[in-house]
């Protein structure tokens, strides 16, 4: 591997944000793009002046000189194209999820230990700017004993690609699931789960699933905590919302009701009005190389239209793409597993997909697959 990373990415709609942090990267090229519409392609490579690209991914892969992969593709593509790169040579970082099925993210994590390479999922909360709050405050021990988390993510996805209409909530629940097994570093051991209410008919017949809602509760493994998360993502009146609150004995964390007030900091054991107090998150580009820092607070993907609304809501993913594109390239410098590896990508995956089966089964447990368990 040469002393910069060669990567490329596939995948050039929300794919394109990560651009031109990749091209400011000290450790990184970005050798290559892909997309399968030559007319986007071609205004991409223009904009961005992008010397190679590919209306092909399999040719693509084929490019010696490229490292990694990074797959920003519609949900039903992550597997499929996780595997070829992985069977083709090269490294993988993908978004979110790593597989709609079990099987597929077994095969995944059987790859990388054949093969050596590494494999990151993507997952934005994870490297967050509340998420990197909680996770300091928690480090430092103001949090004291955790108690207890909860995540939620709530979505109206009518009018986004033709994959999304009636997907289960649960098959893309990682922006709930991550965090709260990522503070602590744990691995999810079972799930229950149940559904609630019903979407529209011509919704439920692309998946059979009936479900507006669904709310799980996942058991730690090796711990005394539990998780509770919760997903829509059609017919259900809620501004776009991804949450983490934490609850510790010394202190909490309750992320705000709407998007852009202040997140709340209770802390135990003073007067009641003074338990909670309103807190701003700090940023945290001061972790990036210092030409990554600007990306934090704004999105990057402006070719005279309207930033993708991926990034615009959510306030750009917290800040998070930066510091996603540093752990992958930084990971494969250093010859270590990237956070998260496959083994727990695969954990944070099959939580929801594990939890889905409960929801179906009436809430019965569902333990998750002993090879996401390490």
């Amino acid at each position: 591997m040469s002393k910069k990373i060669n990567i490329a990415i596939v995948g050039l709609g929300f794919g394109a944000e990560f651009i031109p942090i990749y091209q400011a990267h000290p450790d990184a090229n970005l050798v290559a793009v892909c997309q399968r519409d030559p007319k986007k392609l071609k205004t991409i490579q223009e904009a961005f002046n992008i010397d190679r690209a590919y209306t092909d991914y399999a040719d693509m892969l084929r490019d010696p000189n490229i490292d990694a992969i990074h797959i920003n593709t519609p949900i039903p593509d992550h597997a499929a194209q996780s595997i070829a790169a992985l069977k083709a040579g090269k490294h993988v970082a993908c978004t979110v999820p790593m597989a709609t099925s079990i099987a597929d993210c077994r095969k995944i994590v059987e790859l990388t230990k054949q093969t050596g390479l590494k494999y990151m999922m993507m997952e934005t909360v994870v490297y967050a700017r509340e998420y990197l709050y909680i996770k300091e405050l928690y480090d430092r021990g103001d949090l004291g004993r955790i108690q207890f988390l909860q995540a939620s993510h709530q979505q109206d996805m009518d009018g986004w690609p033709n994959y999304w209409p009636g997907l289960p909530p649960m098959w893309y629940a990682t922006h709930c699931v991550g965090p709260m097994l990522a503070l602590t570093d744990a691995a999810a051991e079972y799930v229950s789960c149940f559904g609630s209410g019903t979407i529209r008919k011509d919704l439920i017949k692309q998946y059979g699933s009936p479900f507006a809602v669904e709310t799980a509760h996942v058991k730690l493994k090796d711990s005394d905590l539990s998780a509770r998360i919760i997903r829509s993502l059609f017919d259900t009146a809620r501004q776009y919302r991804e949450s983490i609150d934490v609850y510790g004995s010394k202190k909490s964390f309750e992320w705000s009701l709407i998007e852009h007030e202040a997140h709340v900091l209770h802390t135990a054991k003073l007067p009641e009005h003074k338990i909670p107090k309103k807190v701003k998150v700090p940023d945290f580009a001061k972790r990036l190389p210092a030409p990554l820092r600007k990306f934090t607070t704004k999105g990057v993907y402006d070719l005279g239209k309207k930033t993708h609304l991926s990034f615009t809501q959510g306030a750009g993913h917290g800040g998070s793409h930066p510091h996603l594109a540093h752990e992958f390239i930084s990971a494969l410098l250093e010859d270590r597993d990237p956070y998260p590896n496959a083994v727990k990508s695969a954990n944070w995956t099959c939580v929801g997909l594990c939890a889905h089966e409960s929801a179906l089964k009436g809430g019965r447990i569902v333990p998750l697959p002993a090879f996401t368990l390490g």
